[in-house]
């Protein structure tokens, strides 16, 4: 009885977790196509391929943390 509520919201903001991260793995692999397709090197654009790497890790990480089960692309990260 108190548990399953517990539950139910972990199950709902996992599936948000996994969605934020489905979004910044897309807006990383955008940067990155967009930072090749540029002949100039541009430290604006350069700083938003970063940011959106950030971004994209630290959901990684924390779904990790919260061991959310999932369909997480380990294979994006680059180390």
């Amino acid at each position: 009885m108190f548990g399953k509520k517990k539950k139910r919201l972990k199950v709902i903001f996992d599936e948000k977790l996994l969605s934020a991260i489905d979004i910044a793995a897309a807006e990383w692999e955008h940067a990155k196509q967009t930072q090749v397709a540029v002949r100039e090197e541009d430290n604006e654009l350069s700083a938003q391929t970063k940011l959106a790497e950030a971004k994209y890790t630290f959901l990684y990480m924390e779904a990790r943390r919260r061991r959310v089960r999932g369909h997480l692309q380990s294979s994006i990260i680059e180390h």
